[in-house]
């Protein structure tokens, strides 16, 4: 079992009512295990160093968009360095949503995200860095 240090902080009696409906909400065991996860998430989408990281691409696309499909698969196979694996969901008749895992430096994964977001028919799409790599 790893080594914890006690802390303590002060906060306002409003924010701390919006933790914990957060924490009953997210299925957190504790305010200590939901304080350490949001502290977890705020350094890794707060980091700025490039470095190996995982993480996510979804998107929402216009099927409809002539040969968009095409010209996402020929990008993930070009990158397929970074792009681990693509699932692929019809979400009606002209809408599709495409979520790819991806690992690799920080600023490939971005300017990966960036490329894809800003193809023509790409109606949403986020990047979420989920972790730092060793």
């Amino acid at each position: 079992m790893p080594d914890y240090e006690r802390i303590s902080i002060t906060i306002e009696p409003d924010l701390l009512r919006r933790l914990d409906g957060h924490i009953a909400a997210h299925g957190h065991a504790n305010r200590s295990e939901a304080v350490r996860d949001l502290i977890r998430n705020l350094l890794v989408e707060g980091a700025r160093a490039d470095g190996p990281v995982a993480g996510s691409l979804t998107l929402v696309y216009d099927h409809r968009q002539r040969a968009l499909s095409e010209r996402l698969v020929d990008v993930a196979h070009h990158q397929h360095g970074i792009v681990l694996s693509t699932l692929h969901v019809h979400l009606d008749h002209d809408t599709c949503m495409e979520i790819s895992a991806l690992q690799g430096q920080r600023s490939e994964l971005q300017l990966y995200a960036g490329h894809v977001l800003g193809m023509k028919g790409v109606l949403h799409g986020t990047l979420v860095i989920s972790c730092e790599r060793a």
